[in-house]
């Protein structure tokens, strides 16, 4: 798959790298090694992902891996400061220079600016995107947590294209696409909470990232093998049976089979698990199948 309208290749599952400051150098450099020998190749990270210590480890990784750095793809966020948001020009100019010092690269190949900031200007962001541009130290760029209104007050000021927006999304965090299920109904799941952003990113071309697929509530557990969630965990079971695979690949797999151009960003840093849950790619679920486990999670189809 491609990123938005760029020219970045990459596969439909990524790592994020947030667990990477808990983790040795050579125990990074086996994730990264097994994550690329099962076909990722784009690594997400965020500047304040272990304090910076998540991409310093990563660097370290990396130079002593199999891998080189023009056969992947590294992103990076900022914005996020402590208890507040920061989207000024000199913010986002002073992290993009520390995140690439930590990353130990020239360029980072996408740039997220990561929660909305209320205070954002958008002139500065559009010349600090220009700036970034220009110097070669960001080939494209993105948001996160972003609604459509949010990204369109961008687009009037920013020249670059905006390729992805990373929001939370999972088999048992189901509010992008609740609402469109039902559509003029009095019940809660017909609230509109998002502005629609999954027509709006297939409208606009942009990736979305999922972030946190194995979760439930905002980032409360992961569901698969949870004891609350027999009936989900059930329906799992019965399809990774019947596909030869884990349990958190069909997970994968029901987040994949949506046509909004979805990319799946997992964060375990386990490189059996790694393993597993890439077996995703190799799936395609039925649109029975895809909906019988949204019933399964606990919703309803009208």
């Amino acid at each position: 798959m491609k990123l938005g309208i760029s020219e970045l290749e990459t596969a439909p599952i990524a790592l994020g790298c947030m667990r990477m400051s808990d983790l040795t150098k050579q125990e990074a450099t086996n994730v990264i090694d097994a994550s690329f020998e099962a076909g990722i190749n784009l690594f997400d990270h965020a500047d304040i992902y272990g304090a910076g210590t998540s991409e310093e480890i990563f660097a370290s990784a990396l130079d002593e891996s199999s891998v080189k750095r023009e056969d992947i793809l590294l992103q990076s966020k900022c914005g996020i400061r402590h208890g507040y948001f920061d989207f000024s020009k000199t913010h986002i100019i002073s992290s993009v220079d520390a995140i690439l010092q930590r990353l130990q690269t020239d360029y980072l190949d996408s740039l997220l600016l990561h929660r909305p900031d209320a205070l954002m200007e958008p002139e500065e962001v559009a010349e600090a995107f220009r700036e970034l541009k220009e110097s070669g130290k960001v080939r494209y760029f993105g948001v996160s947590n972003h609604h459509p209104q949010q990204i369109e007050l961008l687009k009037q000021y920013v020249e670059e294209d905006l390729i992805i927006n990373q929001l939370q999304f999972s088999l048992m965090h189901t509010p992008l696409i609740d609402a469109g299920l039902n559509v003029n109904m009095q019940n809660k799941e017909s609230i509109v909470r998002d502005s629609g952003l999954l027509a709006y990113s297939q409208l606009h071309n942009m990736t979305v990232q999922a972030w946190s697929p194995f979760q439930f509530g905002m980032i409360e557990g992961v569901f698969i093998d949870h004891p609350d969630f027999p009936e989900v965990n059930a329906a799992l079971q019965e399809a990774a049976e019947k596909y030869g695979v884990s349990k958190s690949a069909i997970a994968i797999a029901w987040i994949l089979r949506h046509p909004a151009n979805i990319q799946a960003i997992i964060g375990s840093m386990n490189t059996e698990r790694i393993q597993s849950i890439t077996q995703a790619l190799s799936i395609r679920l039925t649109r029975e199948e895809w909906y019988g486990l949204y019933r399964a999670a606990g919703n309803n189809v009208p």
